[in-house]
């Protein structure tokens, strides 16, 4: 049994704590969606985003790095597949 077990005494650990799975979760942003950043820049890159349509209707821009060019380029909303 290992160590951090141990420590517990008789008291075995439950599941959740064990897989991860379970409670203790904190909320995500309600009616969120990931989106896609994609450089204007054609190389392909991307960056993912948490966006919530309510309170952001508008599509999202972002002047954000781009590695594959070395530079900092235009990053613009498109669907996540």
């Amino acid at each position: 049994m290992p160590a951090h077990f141990r420590a517990l005494g008789s008291q075995t650990p439950s599941l959740s704590f064990v897989t991860g799975v379970g409670g203790g979760r904190m909320a995500k942003g309600k009616g969120a969606i990931l989106v896609k950043l994609l450089s204007a820049a054609n190389t392909g890159y991307f960056y993912v985003k948490r966006k919530n349509p309510r309170k952001m209707p508008d599509k999202l821009a972002f002047m954000k790095y781009d590695p594959i060019v070395k530079k900092h380029v235009l990053f613009t909303e498109t669907k996540l597949r």
